[in-house]
């Protein structure tokens, strides 16, 4: 407690925004390093039918996430409004109750998972050149789902017990496992695929075993003490963090999207190009999630301590590190496309012009995903729920179903490249005309909550 109540009780907003931010976002990076690697290494170690394979089988860690997010975050935020308002006792029952849930739900689903693998990859948008090393990939992540699920849970645990820099030194630590790993398993043992998946799995156990550590520090309040099978407790958990399971399933969602749009449209070269892509978003997007991260532990412990000024602060200081991300983003997008696509081992001329063409319309929607993160993390933060859920389902799901099947026949393949920066576009847009002056307007909701 005392580390979480002198980082975040007693200092200005704007530094402990960037005390959180840096380590979060350097953290965030290197876990989207972690997916990048895997591509990098599949596509120059194996081949492009292996890396677009292992694009198709991503929506197993949405899977895992997901359940990881939903409890998770609902857990963290509960837990850091308990801490705000001096209840350790229940911050303690939050966040075990939080660990064993996530334990149960991770191993029932990925068991099931199992058994219908091969469905279940066709479903994600496998075709017959793809099918094997889709099935080599997703069985392993669905054996060591549990490892994964709890290293994301107790690194957001870590994050809302006021120690963001062990949370970022775990994924240091896994990154730099998972570079090393994935040369051996793939070059110099072979074992293509399954090498770069237990590599992946290797690494993030190292991870967690790092985030531990903080269990043994003083002033940590993670601790486990009797659980409390409460139902409204359960309810709470589920509910505040049912946005975030959303955003997670969104993803697995856009990724089979663009997968069939790509299979309707061009084919496996095309899916190629979008696997290059979708990595690349996979670091572009983890740093978004990054600003999110940084201030749902701070919105939240502001919110339990009724530090309604601090919490406008917050939102502003985000707004603005999240709109000069997306400026960058799109910058290097525009200027280093082709090199960009180079490091993934594409060699066929078609895919290569299918990517970097595609690259620079699909960062567009970088200017304008920040906000959207922003605010969903803000209502999630202070447990209104329906606006949260609202903004998630309308960009991560409706509205870019929606561009998907509206865009491609009219604009061709470059429909299919807008269809996300689209709906970016539309949802921000709603929300700063409508949304942002109900929190950071004189008559502000916060005066009400």
């Amino acid at each position: 407690m005392g580390t979480l109540r002198q980082r975040l009780g007693e200092q200005p907003v704007a530094k402990s925004f960037f005390q959180y931010f840096i380590p979060t976002l350097l953290g965030m990076m290197l876990m989207s390093i972690n997916i990048v690697i895997d591509g990098i290494f599949v596509g120059n170690g194996v081949g492009s039918v292996a890396l677009a394979s292992v694009n198709i089988a991503v929506p197993v860690f949405s899977i895992i996430i997901s359940i990881a997010l939903l409890i998770g975050i609902g857990g963290g935020t509960l837990y850091s409004i308990a801490m705000g308002r001096d209840d350790e006792q229940t911050a303690k029952q939050f966040f075990t109750l939080a660990i064993v849930l996530i334990s149960i739900i991770t191993i029932v689903v990925s068991f099931f998972s199992y058994v219908y693998i091969e469905p279940l990859a066709f479903l994600f948008g496998a075709n017959t050149d793809t099918l094997p090393y889709v099935i080599d990939y997703m069985s392993v992540l669905l054996i060591a789902a549990l490892i994964i699920s709890l290293e994301i849970a107790i690194s957001i645990f870590v994050r809302n017990d006021g120690a963001p820099q062990i949370a970022m030194a775990g994924l240091v630590i896994t990154a730099i496992s998972n570079i090393g790993l994935n040369y051996l398993m793939i070059f110099v043992l072979k074992m293509e695929v399954i090498g770069a998946a237990l590599a992946t799995v290797i690494a993030t156990a190292l991870g967690l075993l790092v985030y531990l550590v903080h269990f043994f520090r003083k002033g940590s309040g993670l601790k486990f003490t009797k659980i409390s099978w409460e139902i409204n407790q359960i309810k709470s958990i589920m509910a505040i963090g049912f946005p975030s399971f959303l955003s997670e399933a969104g993803m697995g969602i856009f990724i089979v999207g663009y997968n069939v749009a790509m299979t309707i449209y061009i084919g496996t070269n095309g899916l190629a190009a979008f696997s290059v892509i979708n990595y690349l978003h996979s670091f572009m997007f983890l740093a978004f999630i990054g600003i999110g991260s940084t201030i749902q532990p701070m919105v939240s412990f502001y919110f339990g301590a009724n530090k309604k000024e601090n919490i406008q602060g917050t939102v502003k200081i985000a707004e603005l590190t999240s709109l000069a991300l997306g400026i960058v983003f799109i910058v290097v997008g525009f200027l280093g496309a082709g090199q960009l696509v180079s490091i993934f081992g594409v060699t066929n001329p078609e895919i290569i012009d299918f990517a970097t063409t595609g690259l620079k319309l699909f960062f567009i929607g970088y200017l304008f995903m920040g906000i959207n993160f922003v605010y969903m993390t803000f209502y999630q933060s202070v447990g209104l729920i329906k606006p949260s859920i609202l903004i998630t389902l309308f960009r991560g799901i409706i509205i870019l179903v929606l561009m998907l099947l509206i865009l491609p026949p009219m604009f061709g393949i470059a429909g299919i490249w807008l269809a996300l920066p689209v709906t970016e576009a539309i949802v921000a847009l709603f929300l700063i005309i409508y949304a942002r002056p109900h929190v950071l307007g004189k008559k502000s909701m916060l005066n009400d909550l």
